[in-house]
């Protein structure tokens, strides 16, 4: 089996921070989708995995530390 990367090989990646995980995003042919654990409504569809990223460290709150993101 060969290493995924971020971009490549993996369609689900988890956002694991200090309290554990608290989101995923989703490969999906139109874009990236965010679920954010704990809430009614997903985060949304972003068009890259930065921007996809970007918007869970967002929904953290502003002075929450960037999360890891785990390929799956």
């Amino acid at each position: 089996m060969t290493n995924n990367t971020m971009t490549t090989g993996s369609t689900t990646w988890v956002a694991v921070g200090p309290a554990g995980a608290v989101g995923s995003i989703h490969r999906e042919p139109d874009g990236f989708h965010v679920e954010l654990f704990g809430r009614r409504s997903t985060g949304g569809v972003f068009p890259s995995l930065g921007s996809a990223k970007s918007a869970v460290h967002a929904a953290m709150g502003p002075l929450a530390d960037r999360p890891e993101f785990r390929a799956h």
